[in-house]
C-alpha cells in the first residue's frame, strides 16, 4: 500500500513538522518513505507544504501529482491541493479555519476542528499534530504507538518539555475520529 500525502497551511503551523513526524514513523517500521518539506519565502507566513509518500514498495520519485491523503489548513491551500487529491482520496480539512466544504462527490472528507481543538487543550500550535493523529487512526499508515516513539526523536531537545503536550494532541485527533 502507498500513502501519498501532502499537508498544506500557512507557514508556521508545523505542517513541516508533522510530515517529518509521520516519516519517521514510517522509518521505525521499515516501510519506504520520502518526506520534502516546501522551504522558501513560504516559511514567513506565506503557503506552506510538504509532500510525505509512506509505502510497502521503493519510492521513485518524491513528487506527488495526485495525493490519496490531503491535509489542508488554510484555504488557499484548499483551493490549490483539492482537485489534485486522487479519486477515493481522503482530505482532512481543519474546520475551525477553513469555512467552504469540499467540492468533489469522489474523494472522503473528514471535517476536525483542530485549532479550536488545540486552543482548548491551551497547545494552539498543535492542531497540526491533531491532524496528524486523526490521519493515522482513520487511515492506518503507521501505527499510533510508532508515532509516539517517532515523536520522541523528532522534537528537538529545546521543545523537550513539549512531548506530552504533542502526545496529547494525537491523541486527541485518534479519539475524534473513533467518535
Amino acid at each position: 500500500m502507498t500513502f501519498e500525502t501532502i499537508m498544506a497551511g500557512f507557514g508556521g503551523q508545523g505542517l513541516l513538522f508533522s510530515g517529518k513526524v509521520l516519516a519517521h514513523a514510517a522509518l521505525i517500521e521499515q516501510k519506504e518513505l520520502s518526506w520534502l518539506p516546501s522551504y522558501g519565502p513560504e516559511m514567513r507566513g506565506g503557503t506552506c507544504n510538504c509532500s510525505v509518500i509512506v509505502s510497502d514498495d521503493p519510492v521513485g520519485s518524491p513528487i506527488i501529482a495526485h495525493p490519496n491523503v490531503l491535509m489542508v489548513m488554510n484555504e488557499p491551500s484548499f483551493d490549490k491541493f483539492e482537485d489534485m487529491v486522487a479519486p477515493g482520496g481522503t482530505i482532512f480539512v481543519d474546520s475551525a479555519l477553513i469555512a467552504r466544504k469540499v467540492k468533489r462527490t469522489d474523494v472522503e472528507v473528514v471535517y476536525i476542528p483542530a485549532t479550536q481543538m488545540a486552543k482548548d487543550m491551551d497547545a494552539v500550535s498543535l492542531a497540526n499534530m491533531i491532524i496528524l493523529g486523526a490521519i493515522v487512526e482513520k487511515l492506518g499508515v503507521v501505527k499510533g504507538e510508532t508515532v509516539t516513539e517517532a515523536l520522541k526523536h523528532t522534537i528537538s531537545a529545546r521543545k523537550a518539555a513539549l512531548l506530552d503536550l504533542n502526545l496529547k494532541a494525537v491523541a486527541a485527533g485518534a479519539a475524534f475520529i473513533r467518535g
